[in-house]
């Protein structure tokens, strides 16, 4: 007998399904909304929505999780250079829209579509507007050459996607940014799936049994809401 998928309802509550149910891909759920307070349900839950244009909406806890523990990110020679040459400036949550947008975007050589659709752009626009979801701008002069966002809850900082038009851009948003959610006393970075890039930084995978009891911890940690600033504009390694 098949894996029964869960469908999940607009018109009904806010509960997902226990993630244990989720396939072995860690498919958990289908359909539902993307309004704010089903989107933070989720994250609190260690689910994520990810899905392409033109399927309904996908919900995710996979396993194993990939993570990073801010005080274990490595940061090569060579990026280490590129942070003190200054060539980039970097902002936090003055152009989430266009962040968003760019990270949208196909990737170079890619063959497929995006999963940034314009639902799930508007949906975090708002969690942006209501100080949850926030965004790294990285500017060349004043292009914007790259970037990242995603969604903060109590002490952990769940990213979602990041985009580069230079070499290191996207690099040095996400270094500013784990340095300043260091500062800031946040114990975790939900990295969700683990890919090589995100290893090179010290990106790791654990059981979801163990994201899970992690992120109820971070939890406890006071929200952070509202549009961010770096502590400390003259950063340097």
């Amino acid at each position: 007998m098949g894996r029964r998928l869960y469908v999940l309802s607009p018109d009904t509550g806010l509960d997902f399904p226990p993630v244990e149910l989720a396939s072995p891909e860690g498919l958990l759920a289908v359909g539902g909304d993307l309004r704010p307070e089903r989107l933070l349900a989720a994250y609190r839950r260690g689910i994520f929505p990810w899905y392409s244009d033109g399927q309904p909406i996908l919900w995710w806890s996979p396993d194993p999780r990939a993570v990073l523990f801010p005080e274990k990110l490595k940061v090569s020679r060579s990026l280490r250079k590129t942070l003190r040459a200054g060539k980039f400036s970097v902002t936090l949550d003055t152009h989430f829209r266009e962040v968003m947008t760019a990270c949208a975007q196909p990737r170079p050589k890619s063959t497929g579509g995006t999963w940034i659709t314009p639902a799930m752009v508007e949906a975090y626009v708002k969690l942006h507007e209501l100080g949850h979801a926030h965004s790294v701008e990285v500017w060349r002069e004043k292009n914007l050459v790259g970037g990242l966002y995603g969604v903060a809850l109590g002490g952990v900082f769940f990213g979602e996607s990041m985009f580069a038009y230079e070499t290191d851009a996207s690099k040095v948003a996400f270094v500013r940014l784990v340095h300043q959610l260091a500062r800031w006393g946040y114990t975790l970075i939900d990295c969700q799936q683990y890919t090589a890039h995100l290893a090179r930084f010290g990106a790791e995978e654990i059981p979801r049994s163990a994201f899970l009891r992690l992120l109820a911890q971070a939890l406890t940690l006071p929200d952070r809401p509202g549009h961010w600033k770096f502590d400390d504009l003259d950063f340097s390694l």
